[in-house]
């Protein structure tokens, strides 16, 4: 024989009470003025160690964690937060992945505040994530105290950089906008270019990946208006950059 499904009851005798404004709640109002923050990086230690230090902020509470780009799609549907803290490298091999996905979330979620937590001190990288809508940009060994500020600073929707990263938007906003200046990195890219070394070469001689290398042709290319490497490379030699 079947037996019915029990159901919680409350006593009838239970006496009412008159709600009391200070100590009473409504369900999930205690995180009402708290930053929903979804953090975006591929090392799960990472993600844990970043959940422990800004879960013990009272205006904070991490609501999710993504190791990919289509994870954090997936978080940024479903959970809408106030703010990204966003990796640029999620070990896919690509090192635009980041820029990408900073990129598509700013595009769709204009309300999101990205935040770039990373290794990379580039300053194209630097410049890039804030050309495709970061607010901030901090590097991963940044002070705890430093992190939680910038946070909260991004939340009012101003932008946020660690003293390295600031120095590169200052030496940015020094430059003339009509002849954007290159980066060292990207005047070594464009010397061994100059030698007619390929991307991979490239890559091998200073240590970074061929897709960086390609990264870097592409700034390079943008930043002299040249629209392949031939040119690039002629144009700042009539500049009397190489």
């Amino acid at each position: 024989m079947n037996t019915p499904p029990s159901r919680v009851t409350h006593p009838a005798s239970a006496p009412a009470r008159r709600p009391n404004r200070e100590t009473d709640q409504q369900p999930g109002s205690g995180s009402r003025d708290q930053l929903s923050i979804v953090l975006v990086d591929d090392h799960a230690i990472v993600r844990q160690g970043l959940r422990s230090i800004l879960d013990r902020e009272e205006d904070m509470r991490v609501v999710g964690e993504a190791a990919t780009a289509a994870e954090a799609r997936t978080a940024l549907e479903q959970l809408r937060p106030a703010i990204v803290l966003l990796d640029l490298k999620l070990g896919t091999g690509s090192d635009t992945e980041g820029l990408d996905l900073c990129s598509e979330i700013t595009r769709r979620y204009p309300e999101v505040g990205v935040l770039v937590l990373t290794t990379f001190l580039d300053d194209a990288y630097v410049l890039e994530a804030v050309h495709r809508g970061a607010k901030g940009y901090v590097i991963k060994d940044v002070d705890t105290s430093e992190l939680v500020s910038s946070i909260r600073t991004v939340a009012r929707d101003e932008s946020a950089f660690d003293s390295r990263s600031a120095s590169v938007m200052a030496r940015s906003l020094r430059t003339t906008p009509e002849e954007p200046a290159l980066t060292e990195r990207e005047h070594r890219v464009l010397e061994l270019l100059a030698s007619g070394l390929s991307n991979r070469i490239v890559g091998t001689t200073l240590f970074i990946s061929e897709t960086t290398v390609k990264f870097h042709v592409r700034n390079i290319m943008r930043k002299l208006g040249a629209s392949t490497r031939a040119e690039a490379v002629y144009e700042a030699s009539k500049r009397g950059l190489i």
